[in-house]
């Protein structure tokens, strides 16, 4: 059984780095928007973080966030899979933070960080995770005593994420089917099975980045996302939960 999973998790890992690295994703660039501000803006709200916590980012990707946090002064370090995207991000930070960067399966990351973080968060990574149990798992003993956990994930509820995977270059169904996980029933399970307690969920956001970022489109979406008969399919949620 032992091998049969690592098998299965090192094909899914194989997959997820060929998604990544042999094609462009321009969305993933470090950018100064709006948009993206409010991403950080909202998970570190509804996770208490505070500058100055260390927090380990999962997926951190070629730093699209990692650089926002550390702009905000929360103590940042990137975990991810790849080493191309780290040097991606290396390269984008340019040492201006000296960003710690580990390159690792969170289910299989060193030994030596577990029990060093305030929080563990990730921007739409979780839907990418192999074995989300397992995940939180490991993650838990990433943490602190009273340690949080947050995610930001989209909802699989909004039809226009399978709209965006069909006609954007780069995504494939294969690469981001995970999204139809992103229920909160089966995170919560995952979750409390690894020891998280006070479990939370809340979405948000309306429009895609081409209006958020223009001032009367954010201004808009924050009286539209307020009403309730479509607040379920809201594009954005954010899951958390705490180390008890």
């Amino acid at each position: 059984m032992e091998q049969d999973h690592q098998q299965k998790l090192h094909r899914h890992n194989l997959i997820q780095r060929q998604y990544y690295e042999h094609s462009e994703k321009p969305h993933m660039v470090p950018r100064e928007t709006r948009y993206l501000r409010r991403h950080v803006d909202e998970l570190l709200r509804f996770a208490g973080i505070l500058p100055g916590e260390r927090v380990l980012e999962v997926g951190c990707g070629m730093g699209r966030y990692t650089l926002l946090l550390a702009q905000k002064g929360v103590l940042v370090e990137g975990l991810d899979l790849s080493p191309v995207l780290l040097e991606q991000l290396r390269l984008f930070d340019g040492g201006r933070y000296n960003i710690p960067l580990h390159c690792a399966d969170i289910i299989d990351h060193s030994p030596e960080l577990d029990g060093q973080f305030d929080a563990v968060a990730g921007f739409f990574v979780l839907h990418h995770l192999h074995n989300l149990p397992l995940c939180f798992e490991a993650i838990t003993r990433l943490l602190k005593p009273g340690g949080r956990v947050v995610f930001l994930e989209p909802n699989p509820y909004n039809l226009l994420y399978y709209v965006q995977i069909l006609v954007t270059p780069g995504m494939t169904w294969q690469g981001d089917q995970g999204i139809t996980r992103m229920r909160p029933a089966p995170i919560f399970r995952a979750m409390q099975s690894a020891g998280l307690g006070r479990l939370e969920m809340a979405r948000f956001g309306f429009f895609p980045p081409f209006l958020v970022n223009r001032s009367w489109g954010a201004k808009l979406e924050s009286i539209l996302e307020r009403v309730a008969v479509w607040r379920a399919f809201l594009p954005f949620q954010l899951f958390r939960g705490e180390l008890v």
